[in-house]
């Protein structure tokens, strides 16, 4: 028994119809960051104001190990299962389904082993101990985690990017911002808020994401689980598997490093800086899921250029995006960070480290999402050197703030410009082996993005002499203003802009920007 299938857009068939479904995807994922960045802000001001920078710290520390192993738990399902779909089921619809839940068992699964096992040994999640005994259930999340990206890549098969932002952008910043005020005022849960929010929302999002699955894919029809088949999917799933822990490793492993040399405080003010500029992180990887898609097709047929053509066009709009949002962030990046406290200024410079990591980050970002298919064992052997530089250079920095006497903002700098010397070199390597492998030109950078950035530094300078409040309130729609105005003007051509334009009609040999 099935529920009825909702409907879903076919997949493109011609390069101007890939050009217009990244578009629309794009358009809608854009939104959603809209969305997120509106509803972060509160989930922010509870946990800085209410529950301190130490507890936060504490709080950081342990979702680093819980995201590592629910992300690895996954399976690499976010990119592998738009390459399993394409090349297992055909046009059979119920093969579909079943490859979908052959996944999800799995998931389960490791979901429950990992969980069992973190149970048993909890350290790991606590180098700088508990706020609660509650904590130790955050290991609820990994099976709610797991599953809920494999839905979400299942949705985005059928070119529907509306549920995860609904997930994502909607119901899980929104629940965790309501529990953690809710929570710190009932009796016998003020130290353990965070963790019981952070569990609500996953699980509110598992549930977002199940009812719209259903009514797409249904329930499983003659499926019986192959238990050999499903340790091959394994097997072939560890490359794409590395890939994404370590490109979401290199977001976590400074916080660990800094909980391990730091105190709780520089993890909070560090937290709350990467809540901040993770917010253009969330925007870049918002592409992969109708990415996939698209690029999977194109690699049955074997079109390169077309590939690199559509990395070339999204790179350069979520570099351009990118460089935006973190110049209006950046600037006034004092009065930011003073939102959440006067101890939270402190984090300064780490929030521009972090927001110059994610404009650096784009090429790389890009390139995975082809490299994963055509060259995976090389992926990730580079990304295995980046995740090992960058833990190499976090501790030399951390260790050198230390030594040096600076404070606890200093230490987190350090991490920060750490992370942002690693994807760096990432973005480079990467770029480089995906122009080989194609045989074409993958690079996202145009000179227009220096003189969009350029008027905007003026402009953002300038409000740096008025009172805060005028720098946020007036200074940021300024500098967002100057930057758009140049970059529309100088940078975006016909091509471009059509990710802007909801109606759009491409022609049959748009495949590539002009």
């Amino acid at each position: 028994m099935s529920l009825p299938p909702a409907d879903t857009a076919p997949a493109p068939e011609k390069g101007g119809d890939d050009l217009a479904t990244l578009a629309k995807g794009g358009r809608t994922n854009t939104m959603g960051f809209v969305i997120r960045l509106v509803a972060r802000i509160p989930f922010l001001v509870i946990a800085t104001r209410l529950y301190g920078a130490e507890a936060l710290g504490r709080f950081a520390s342990a979702l680093v190990l819980i995201e590592i192993v629910a992300l690895i738990c996954s399976l690499g399902e976010k990119r592998g299962l738009a390459q399993r779909l394409s090349e297992g089921a055909g046009e059979n619809r119920s093969a579909e389904v079943n490859l979908v839940y052959d996944g999800m068992l799995l998931a389960l699964g490791y979901s429950a082993i990992a969980a069992l096992l973190l149970l048993a040994f909890p350290e790991p999640m606590f180098p700088n101990g508990t706020n609660s005994p509650y904590d130790l259930w955050l290991v609820a999340t990994i099976p709610a985690f797991a599953v809920t990206e494999i839905l979400l890549a299942a949705q985005a098969y059928r070119f529907d990017i509306a549920t995860t932002v609904r997930t994502r952008a909607i119901v899980e910043p929104w629940t965790i911002s309501i529990a953690a005020g809710l929570f710190f005022y009932l009796p016998g849960t003020r130290d353990a808020g965070l963790a019981l929010a952070f569990i609500t929302s996953i699980y509110a999002g598992l549930l977002t994401a199940l009812w719209p699955f259903l009514r797409t894919y249904g329930l499983p029809r003659d499926w019986r689980p192959a238990p050999r088949a499903m340790l091959g999917m394994s097997a072939s799933a560890f490359p794409l598997v590395g890939a994404d822990a370590i490109e979401r490793g290199t977001r976590l492993l400074d916080i660990f490093i800094l909980g391990l040399f730091a105190p709780p405080q520089a993890v909070g003010i560090y937290y709350a800086a990467q809540q901040i500029a993770s917010l253009p992180q969330k925007l870049k990887t918002s592409f992969e899921p109708i990415l996939s898609p698209v690029i999977t097709k194109n690699l049955r047929i074997g079109n390169m250029e077309a590939i690199a053509a559509q990395v070339r066009q999204v790179g350069f709009w979520i570099i351009a995006v990118q460089l935006g949002i973190a110049l209006v962030l950046a600037i006034p990046g004092e009065a930011v960070m003073g939102l959440w406290g006067p101890d939270y200024v402190a984090g300064t410079a780490t929030l521009a480290f972090l927001l110059a990591a994610e404009v650096v980050a784009s090429m790389a970002v890009v390139s995975e999402s082809v490299l994963v298919y055509i060259a995976r064992k090389r992926n990730l052997a580079i990304s295995v050197g980046i995740i090992a530089l960058q833990a190499g250079l976090t501790v030399a920095l951390i260790m050198a703030a230390r030594n040096a006497g600076f404070g606890d903002g200093y230490q987190a700098a350090g991490a920060a410009g750490a992370l942002m010397l690693a994807l760096a070199a990432s973005s480079l390597v990467k770029a480089l082996l995906l122009k080989h492998l194609l045989g074409a030109p993958v690079s996202n950078w145009r000179w227009p993005l220096v003189y969009a950035a350029g008027a905007a530094v003026v402009v953002g300078y300038a409000f740096t002499f008025l009172p805060e409040w005028i720098e946020l309130v007036v200074g940021i729609p300024a500098v967002l203003a100057t930057y758009a105005l140049v970059i529309w003007r100088r940078g975006f051509d016909e091509g471009d802009k059509v990710l802007f334009r909801k109606n759009v009609v491409p022609a049959p040999d748009a495949s590539s920007p002009s």
